[in-house]
């Protein structure tokens, strides 16, 4: 695989820093570096591969001859600087909710669907929370026919970067509406007007994007708890078939991504603990509900900011690098 020039634009934030920390892991050739951030943060000085590199400011032109740029500054910022590195000639990867839902911007999970970013210019990296729940879907979807999902998340403050985390730390306070130290907190971002928060419209929304089923009749609660790293999910499934939980294991079992922990009698189930720090999604607590056959119930934990994030999109860029190599 030949060398690459790489961009981070939000270089200094938790999945900025996340990033650089995949791309040593990953061992991903990289010709040249750059690393942008806010005008505050410009000079400053990040290690990466023994090397020294320097916090630059966004300016015209700068993205020229970058190969991939990997963005996570906020939706309001790659609104515009997204914009501009695609004009320039670089691949963004954007972290932010601007580009998800635009029916030209594909919206992709590798496991699910990296096809989709074949060819793009501008790829959208989903919700933390819908990227671990879609691919046990998308295993599921090739065994029943899936008609409603409903979702329950207990979300890691780090889903709210540094400030989340020093929220529950007791570094600062009044970051979160309520004292995260204390309490569970039913609400991720902001309310709309039919009661739902937008986060929960995220994950209803992106799912049936990903997923290619604009029928799926989708609900969701998202809860913030007090946990540093890695994101629940209880999931209600039905399908239009008796579900076979021998099946169900089958089918998670092989799908590339998701690692099956459903042993109860040993305690053995998904934990946050478990999923921190790694790139996998578990999934376990398979049961049917007990008043229909139909219905399967699920619970699934992942990294938010390595596979909520940070990994996600460089697994998309390196599978976008692999079908370049393979033409």
């Amino acid at each position: 695989m030949r060398a690459y020039n790489i961009a981070i634009v939000g270089a200094t934030g938790l999945v900025g820093s996340t990033f650089l920390k995949v791309l040593e892991e990953y061992q991903i050739p990289i010709q040249q570096l750059k690393l942008f951030a806010s005008e505050r943060s410009v000079g400053k000085a990040i290690r990466f591969q023994e090397t020294e590199y320097y916090v630059e400011a966004v300016t015209p032109g700068c993205f020229k001859g970058i190969d991939y740029a990997l963005f996570s500054a906020g939706g309001s910022v790659s609104k515009v600087v997204a914009l501009q590195a695609t004009k320039e000639g670089a691949v963004v990867i954007d972290n932010s909710s601007a580009f998800r839902m635009d029916p030209n911007i594909p919206l992709v999970v590798p496991e699910v669907n990296l096809e989709d970013a074949f060819g793009a210019s501008l790829i959208a990296n989903p919700n933390c929370s819908t990227i671990q729940s879609v691919i046990p879907l998308f295993a599921l979807k090739q065994a029943f026919t899936i008609t409603d999902i409903e979702y329950n998340t207990y979300q890691a403050v780090s889903g709210a970067g540094y400030k989340g985390i020093h929220d529950l730390e007791g570094k600062t306070k009044g970051f979160f509406p309520y004292d995260i130290q204390a309490t569970a907190i039913p609400q991720i971002d902001v309310f709309l007007e039919d009661g739902y928060t937008k986060e929960e419209h995220k994950m209803m929304d992106e799912t049936k994007k990903i997923l290619h089923d604009s029928t799926l009749r989708i609900s969701a609660t998202c809860v913030r708890v007090p946990v540093r790293y890695s994101h629940g999910v209880s999931i209600r499934v039905t399908c239009k078939e008796t579900i076979d939980l021998a099946r169900v294991r089958k089918v998670l079992s092989a799908q590339v991504g998701l690692v099956l922990l459903d042993n109860p009698d040993d305690l053995v189930y998904p934990t946050s603990i478990q999923a921190t720090g790694t790139d996998f999604v578990y999934v376990g607590r398979l049961r049917k509900d007990l008043n229909y056959d139909n219905v399967l119930l699920l619970y699934v934990v992942a990294d938010n900011i390595r596979k909520g994030a940070a990994s996600n999109a460089i697994q998309i860029m390196k599978g976008l690098m692999n079908h370049d190599q393979s033409r």
